[in-house]
Protein backbone atom coordinates (compact mmCIF):
# COMPACT_ATOMS: atom_id res chain seq x y z
CA UNK A 1 0.00 0.00 0.00
CA UNK A 2 1.35 3.44 -0.93
CA UNK A 3 2.16 5.98 1.75
CA UNK A 4 -0.63 8.41 0.70
CA UNK A 5 -3.17 5.58 0.89
CA UNK A 6 -2.04 4.31 4.29
CA UNK A 7 -1.88 7.87 5.67
CA UNK A 8 -5.37 8.81 4.55
CA UNK A 9 -6.81 5.47 5.68
CA UNK A 10 -5.34 5.98 9.14
CA UNK A 11 -6.87 9.46 9.33
CA UNK A 12 -10.31 8.22 8.25
CA UNK A 13 -10.17 5.38 10.78
CA UNK A 14 -10.02 7.94 13.59
CA UNK A 15 -13.61 9.18 14.18
CA UNK A 16 -13.66 12.95 14.67
CA UNK A 17 -17.30 14.03 14.40
CA UNK A 18 -17.79 17.65 15.49
CA UNK A 19 -19.75 17.64 18.77
CA UNK A 20 -21.72 20.76 17.71
CA UNK A 21 -21.10 22.69 20.90
CA UNK A 22 -21.39 19.68 23.20
CA UNK A 23 -18.51 18.13 25.13
CA UNK A 24 -15.88 16.78 22.81
CA UNK A 25 -15.23 13.05 22.73
CA UNK A 26 -11.52 13.48 21.97
CA UNK A 27 -11.85 12.58 18.31
CA UNK A 28 -10.35 15.79 16.98
CA UNK A 29 -7.49 15.52 19.43
CA UNK A 30 -6.87 11.89 18.47
CA UNK A 31 -6.46 13.01 14.86
CA UNK A 32 -4.25 15.91 15.98
CA UNK A 33 -2.03 13.50 17.92
CA UNK A 34 -1.76 11.22 14.88
CA UNK A 35 -0.81 14.18 12.67
CA UNK A 36 1.81 15.33 15.18
CA UNK A 37 3.37 11.88 15.54
CA UNK A 38 3.36 11.20 11.78
CA UNK A 39 5.01 14.53 11.02
CA UNK A 40 7.63 14.08 13.70
CA UNK A 41 8.54 10.68 12.27
CA UNK A 42 9.05 12.48 8.96
CA UNK A 43 11.32 15.17 10.37
CA UNK A 44 8.75 17.92 10.99
CA UNK A 45 8.36 19.36 14.48
CA UNK A 46 4.75 19.66 15.59
CA UNK A 47 2.79 20.36 18.77
CA UNK A 48 -0.77 20.39 20.06
CA UNK A 49 -2.62 23.52 21.18
CA UNK A 50 -5.77 23.04 23.26
CA UNK A 51 -8.62 25.19 21.90
CA UNK A 52 -11.48 23.86 24.04
CA UNK A 53 -11.47 21.22 26.78
CA UNK A 54 -10.35 18.00 25.11
CA UNK A 55 -10.29 19.60 21.63
CA UNK A 56 -6.95 20.52 20.10
CA UNK A 57 -5.32 22.03 17.04
CA UNK A 58 -2.02 20.68 15.75
CA UNK A 59 0.60 23.09 14.41
CA UNK A 60 3.84 22.12 12.66
CA UNK A 61 6.70 24.19 11.26
CA UNK A 62 9.14 23.54 8.41
CA UNK A 63 11.86 26.21 8.76
CA UNK A 64 12.66 28.21 5.65
CA UNK A 65 15.21 30.79 4.57
CA UNK A 66 12.82 33.52 5.65
CA UNK A 67 10.88 33.84 8.87
CA UNK A 68 7.91 35.02 6.84
CA UNK A 69 5.59 32.07 6.51
CA UNK A 70 3.28 30.30 4.12
CA UNK A 71 0.34 28.77 5.99
CA UNK A 72 -1.17 25.40 5.05
CA UNK A 73 -4.42 24.92 6.97
CA UNK A 74 -7.06 22.20 6.96
CA UNK A 75 -9.49 20.84 9.52
CA UNK A 76 -9.63 17.74 11.70
CA UNK A 77 -13.38 17.43 12.33
CA UNK A 78 -16.09 15.85 10.20
CA UNK A 79 -19.86 15.91 10.04
CA UNK A 80 -22.02 13.11 11.41
CA UNK A 81 -22.17 9.61 9.89
CA UNK A 82 -25.96 9.07 10.02
CA UNK A 83 -27.33 7.52 6.84
CA UNK A 84 -23.97 6.57 5.34
CA UNK A 85 -24.11 3.71 2.85
CA UNK A 86 -20.41 2.85 3.19
CA UNK A 87 -18.63 1.92 6.43
CA UNK A 88 -17.69 5.35 7.79
CA UNK A 89 -14.40 4.40 9.41
CA UNK A 90 -13.01 1.48 7.39
CA UNK A 91 -11.07 3.51 4.84
CA UNK A 92 -12.07 1.03 2.14
CA UNK A 93 -10.24 1.41 -1.20
CA UNK A 94 -12.08 0.62 -4.44
CA UNK A 95 -11.36 1.73 -7.96
CA UNK A 96 -8.63 4.13 -6.94
CA UNK A 97 -10.85 5.88 -4.39
CA UNK A 98 -10.80 5.77 -0.60
CA UNK A 99 -14.20 5.75 1.11
CA UNK A 100 -15.25 6.94 4.56
CA UNK A 101 -16.38 9.96 6.55
CA UNK A 102 -13.86 12.74 6.13
CA UNK A 103 -12.06 11.14 3.19
CA UNK A 104 -13.04 14.11 1.08
CA UNK A 105 -13.84 16.78 3.68
CA UNK A 106 -11.21 17.35 4.74
CA UNK A 107 -8.82 14.51 5.62
CA UNK A 108 -7.87 14.11 1.97
CA UNK A 109 -6.62 17.71 1.80
CA UNK A 110 -5.04 17.33 5.24
CA UNK A 111 -3.15 14.22 4.09
CA UNK A 112 -1.95 16.11 1.00
CA UNK A 113 -0.61 18.93 3.19
CA UNK A 114 1.13 16.46 5.50
CA UNK A 115 2.80 14.76 2.54
CA UNK A 116 3.85 18.18 1.21
CA UNK A 117 5.32 19.24 4.58
CA UNK A 118 7.32 16.00 4.82
CA UNK A 119 8.67 16.50 1.29
CA UNK A 120 9.63 20.11 2.00
CA UNK A 121 11.43 19.05 5.18
CA UNK A 122 13.46 16.41 3.29
CA UNK A 123 14.92 18.73 0.67
CA UNK A 124 16.66 22.08 0.60
CA UNK A 125 14.94 24.52 2.95
CA UNK A 126 12.12 26.39 1.23
CA UNK A 127 12.39 30.14 0.77
CA UNK A 128 9.55 30.76 3.23
CA UNK A 129 8.95 29.01 6.51
CA UNK A 130 5.95 26.69 6.23
CA UNK A 131 3.36 26.47 9.01
CA UNK A 132 0.99 23.50 8.74
CA UNK A 133 -2.09 23.60 10.94
CA UNK A 134 -4.86 21.05 11.46
CA UNK A 135 -7.69 22.77 13.31
CA UNK A 136 -10.80 21.68 15.18
CA UNK A 137 -14.40 22.92 14.96
CA UNK A 138 -14.51 23.99 11.30
CA UNK A 139 -17.85 22.26 10.80
CA UNK A 140 -19.60 24.23 13.56
CA UNK A 141 -18.27 27.53 14.91
CA UNK A 142 -14.71 27.60 13.49
CA UNK A 143 -13.14 28.19 16.89
CA UNK A 144 -10.05 26.25 15.81
CA UNK A 145 -9.00 28.73 13.13
CA UNK A 146 -9.77 31.67 15.43
CA UNK A 147 -7.44 30.17 18.05
CA UNK A 148 -4.79 29.52 15.38
CA UNK A 149 -4.86 33.14 14.25
CA UNK A 150 -4.45 34.30 17.84
CA UNK A 151 -1.37 32.07 18.17
CA UNK A 152 0.05 33.35 14.88
CA UNK A 153 -0.39 37.01 15.83
CA UNK A 154 2.93 38.77 15.33
CA UNK A 155 4.20 36.29 12.73
CA UNK A 156 4.27 37.59 9.16
CA UNK A 157 2.26 35.26 6.90
CA UNK A 158 2.63 36.03 3.20
CA UNK A 159 -0.04 33.65 1.95
CA UNK A 160 -2.23 30.72 2.92
CA UNK A 161 -3.61 27.62 1.25
CA UNK A 162 -6.71 26.20 2.96
CA UNK A 163 -7.43 22.53 2.34
CA UNK A 164 -10.95 21.77 1.14
CA UNK A 165 -12.33 19.62 -1.71
CA UNK A 166 -12.10 21.91 -4.76
CA UNK A 167 -11.29 19.28 -7.39
CA UNK A 168 -7.72 20.65 -7.56
CA UNK A 169 -9.06 24.05 -8.65
CA UNK A 170 -7.61 27.15 -6.95
CA UNK A 171 -10.67 28.81 -5.39
CA UNK A 172 -10.09 32.51 -4.79
CA UNK A 173 -13.65 33.42 -3.78
CA UNK A 174 -16.47 31.92 -1.80
CA UNK A 175 -19.72 33.11 -0.30
CA UNK A 176 -20.20 34.09 3.31
CA UNK A 177 -23.24 33.41 5.45
CA UNK A 178 -25.48 35.19 7.94
CA UNK A 179 -27.90 32.88 9.79
CA UNK A 180 -30.70 34.33 11.88
CA UNK A 181 -34.11 33.45 13.33
CA UNK A 182 -37.33 35.16 12.23
CA UNK A 183 -40.30 35.16 14.63
CA UNK A 184 -43.99 35.95 14.38
CA UNK A 185 -46.06 36.30 17.54
CA UNK A 186 -49.79 35.65 17.85
CA UNK A 187 -52.11 34.70 20.67
CA UNK A 188 -52.72 31.12 21.78
CA UNK A 189 -56.18 29.67 21.93
CA UNK A 190 -58.26 26.51 21.60
CA UNK A 191 -58.36 25.18 18.06
CA UNK A 192 -62.15 24.77 18.31
CA UNK A 193 -62.47 28.58 18.63
CA UNK A 194 -59.77 29.92 16.28
CA UNK A 195 -61.58 33.25 15.94
CA UNK A 196 -60.58 34.05 19.55
CA UNK A 197 -56.86 33.47 18.87
CA UNK A 198 -54.20 34.82 16.53
CA UNK A 199 -52.34 32.08 14.67
CA UNK A 200 -48.60 32.82 14.54
CA UNK A 201 -48.16 30.15 11.86
CA UNK A 202 -50.61 31.97 9.61
CA UNK A 203 -48.76 35.22 10.31
CA UNK A 204 -45.56 33.54 9.11
CA UNK A 205 -47.09 32.57 5.75
CA UNK A 206 -46.60 35.98 4.03
CA UNK A 207 -43.05 36.10 5.41
CA UNK A 208 -42.25 32.74 3.80
CA UNK A 209 -43.87 33.83 0.54
CA UNK A 210 -41.83 37.03 0.53
CA UNK A 211 -38.54 35.24 1.26
CA UNK A 212 -39.17 32.73 -1.53
CA UNK A 213 -40.11 35.40 -4.07
CA UNK A 214 -37.62 38.17 -3.22
CA UNK A 215 -33.93 37.51 -3.78
CA UNK A 216 -31.36 39.76 -2.07
CA UNK A 217 -30.96 43.08 -3.86
CA UNK A 218 -27.25 42.82 -4.65
CA UNK A 219 -25.45 42.44 -7.97
CA UNK A 220 -24.09 38.93 -8.75
CA UNK A 221 -20.39 38.19 -8.29
CA UNK A 222 -18.50 37.13 -11.46
CA UNK A 223 -17.23 33.90 -9.86
CA UNK A 224 -20.00 33.23 -7.34
CA UNK A 225 -23.22 34.28 -8.99
CA UNK A 226 -26.09 35.73 -6.93
CA UNK A 227 -26.51 36.10 -3.21
CA UNK A 228 -29.21 33.79 -1.85
CA UNK A 229 -31.64 33.60 1.05
CA UNK A 230 -33.15 30.29 2.14
CA UNK A 231 -35.47 29.13 4.92
CA UNK A 232 -33.87 26.04 6.46
CA UNK A 233 -35.97 25.24 9.56
CA UNK A 234 -39.43 26.04 10.90
CA UNK A 235 -40.88 25.66 14.40
CA UNK A 236 -44.32 26.57 15.69
CA UNK A 237 -47.13 25.46 17.95
CA UNK A 238 -47.34 23.41 21.11
CA UNK A 239 -49.99 20.80 20.33
CA UNK A 240 -52.47 19.59 17.72
CA UNK A 241 -55.44 21.33 19.35
CA UNK A 242 -53.83 24.66 20.26
CA UNK A 243 -53.52 27.74 18.03
CA UNK A 244 -49.83 28.61 17.89
CA UNK A 245 -48.73 31.67 19.83
CA UNK A 246 -45.31 31.78 18.17
CA UNK A 247 -43.69 30.58 14.96
CA UNK A 248 -40.00 30.70 14.12
CA UNK A 249 -37.99 30.06 10.97
CA UNK A 250 -34.22 29.99 10.50
CA UNK A 251 -32.86 31.81 7.47
CA UNK A 252 -29.56 31.10 5.71
CA UNK A 253 -28.44 34.23 3.86
CA UNK A 254 -25.43 33.60 1.62
CA UNK A 255 -23.46 36.81 1.20
CA UNK A 256 -21.09 38.00 -1.52
CA UNK A 257 -17.71 39.71 -1.19
CA UNK A 258 -18.23 43.34 -0.23
CA UNK A 259 -21.33 42.68 1.87
CA UNK A 260 -20.88 43.31 5.58
CA UNK A 261 -22.76 40.71 7.67
CA UNK A 262 -24.18 43.19 10.19
CA UNK A 263 -25.45 45.47 7.42
CA UNK A 264 -27.10 42.48 5.71
CA UNK A 265 -28.91 41.54 8.92
CA UNK A 266 -30.04 45.12 9.56
CA UNK A 267 -31.43 45.36 6.02
CA UNK A 268 -33.28 42.05 6.32
CA UNK A 269 -34.68 43.07 9.70
CA UNK A 270 -36.11 46.29 8.27
CA UNK A 271 -37.47 44.46 5.22
CA UNK A 272 -39.30 41.77 7.22
CA UNK A 273 -40.53 44.14 9.93
CA UNK A 274 -42.97 45.50 7.34
CA UNK A 275 -44.57 42.04 7.35
CA UNK A 276 -44.84 41.98 11.14
CA UNK A 277 -41.86 39.72 11.78
CA UNK A 278 -39.05 40.14 14.29
CA UNK A 279 -35.44 39.04 13.75
CA UNK A 280 -33.10 37.76 16.43
CA UNK A 281 -29.43 38.76 16.13
CA UNK A 282 -27.51 36.32 13.89
CA UNK A 283 -26.53 33.03 15.51
CA UNK A 284 -23.78 32.51 12.92
CA UNK A 285 -21.77 34.97 10.85
CA UNK A 286 -19.05 34.03 8.39
CA UNK A 287 -17.56 36.54 5.95
CA UNK A 288 -17.08 35.94 2.24
CA UNK A 289 -13.71 35.41 0.56
CA UNK A 290 -12.35 37.35 -2.42
CA UNK A 291 -8.59 36.99 -3.03
CA UNK A 292 -6.97 38.68 -6.05
CA UNK A 293 -6.06 36.07 -8.64
CA UNK A 294 -2.65 37.70 -9.10
CA UNK A 295 -1.62 37.48 -5.43
CA UNK A 296 1.65 35.65 -4.86
CA UNK A 297 0.21 32.49 -3.30
CA UNK A 298 -2.47 32.12 -5.99
CA UNK A 299 0.00 32.76 -8.82
CA UNK A 300 2.44 30.23 -7.39
CA UNK A 301 -0.26 27.57 -7.10
CA UNK A 302 -1.48 28.23 -10.63
CA UNK A 303 2.06 27.92 -12.02
CA UNK A 304 2.58 24.71 -10.08
CA UNK A 305 -0.60 23.14 -11.44
CA UNK A 306 0.23 24.14 -15.01
CA UNK A 307 3.72 22.65 -14.68
CA UNK A 308 2.12 19.41 -13.51
CA UNK A 309 -0.10 19.30 -16.58
CA UNK A 310 -3.26 20.33 -14.72
CA UNK A 311 -5.42 23.37 -15.49
CA UNK A 312 -4.61 26.40 -13.36
CA UNK A 313 -7.72 28.52 -13.85
CA UNK A 314 -9.22 30.02 -10.72
CA UNK A 315 -12.84 29.62 -9.66
CA UNK A 316 -15.30 30.50 -6.92
CA UNK A 317 -16.99 28.10 -4.52
CA UNK A 318 -20.48 28.41 -3.00
CA UNK A 319 -19.55 26.97 0.40
CA UNK A 320 -17.78 28.66 3.30
CA UNK A 321 -14.34 27.75 4.66
CA UNK A 322 -11.75 28.81 7.21
CA UNK A 323 -10.13 30.83 4.43
CA UNK A 324 -12.38 33.82 4.97
CA UNK A 325 -11.24 34.20 8.59
CA UNK A 326 -7.58 34.01 7.55
CA UNK A 327 -8.09 36.53 4.75
CA UNK A 328 -9.92 38.81 7.18
CA UNK A 329 -6.65 39.44 9.05
CA UNK A 330 -4.88 40.45 5.85
CA UNK A 331 -3.40 37.16 4.58
CA UNK A 332 -3.96 36.42 0.86
CA UNK A 333 -5.69 33.03 0.93
CA UNK A 334 -6.65 30.41 -1.65
CA UNK A 335 -8.78 27.30 -1.10
CA UNK A 336 -7.43 24.13 -2.71
CA UNK A 337 -7.52 20.39 -2.37
CA UNK A 338 -8.42 17.00 -3.80
CA UNK A 339 -12.00 15.76 -4.03
CA UNK A 340 -15.33 17.23 -5.03
CA UNK A 341 -17.70 19.15 -2.77
CA UNK A 342 -20.44 16.88 -4.16
CA UNK A 343 -18.82 13.99 -2.28
CA UNK A 344 -18.37 15.93 0.96
CA UNK A 345 -20.88 15.03 3.70
CA UNK A 346 -22.41 12.43 1.35
CA UNK A 347 -23.66 8.93 2.17
CA UNK A 348 -20.76 7.39 0.24
CA UNK A 349 -18.08 10.02 0.80
CA UNK A 350 -14.82 9.30 -1.00
CA UNK A 351 -11.81 10.88 -2.65
CA UNK A 352 -9.63 9.85 -5.57
CA UNK A 353 -6.22 8.87 -4.24
CA UNK A 354 -4.42 10.12 -7.34
CA UNK A 355 -5.81 13.59 -6.60
CA UNK A 356 -4.41 13.47 -3.07
CA UNK A 357 -0.94 12.75 -4.45
CA UNK A 358 -1.21 15.42 -7.13
CA UNK A 359 -2.40 17.96 -4.57
CA UNK A 360 0.66 17.25 -2.42
CA UNK A 361 3.00 17.75 -5.39
CA UNK A 362 1.25 20.98 -6.35
CA UNK A 363 1.55 22.39 -2.83
CA UNK A 364 5.27 21.57 -2.68
CA UNK A 365 5.82 23.28 -6.04
CA UNK A 366 3.71 26.28 -5.04
CA UNK A 367 5.60 26.81 -1.78
CA UNK A 368 8.93 26.54 -3.57
CA UNK A 369 7.67 28.75 -6.39
CA UNK A 370 6.66 31.81 -4.40
CA UNK A 371 8.71 34.96 -5.04
CA UNK A 372 10.62 33.38 -7.91
CA UNK A 373 12.54 36.59 -8.66
CA UNK A 374 14.54 36.45 -5.43
CA UNK A 375 14.49 32.72 -4.85
CA UNK A 376 17.81 31.68 -6.39
CA UNK A 377 19.90 34.20 -4.48
CA UNK A 378 18.19 33.69 -1.14
CA UNK A 379 18.06 29.88 -1.33
CA UNK A 380 21.78 29.82 -2.20
CA UNK A 381 22.56 31.91 0.89
CA UNK A 382 20.27 29.69 2.96
CA UNK A 383 22.10 26.56 1.90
Amino acid sequence: MSEPTSLLRDLVRLPSVNPRGGPGDGGETAVAEYVRDWLQRHGVQAELHEVLPGRCNVVAVVPGCREKAVLLESHLDTVEVDGMTVPPYDGEVRGGRLYGRGACDAKGPLAAFMLAAAELARGKPPLHTVVLAGVCDEEHEYRGVVHLLQRLRGRAVVGAIVGEPTGLVPAVAHKGVVRYTVRTTGRAGHSSRPEEAVNAISLMAPVLTHLAATPPAVAPHPLLGPATRSVTRIRGGTGPNTIAATCEVDVDRRTLPGEEPDVVWQQDRAELAVLGAELDPPFLIDPALDTPADSAVVSALRRALTALGHPGEVAGMPFGTDASKIARVGVPTVVFGPGSIRDAHSADESVELAEVELAARAVVAAVRGMDVENMAVEEASCG
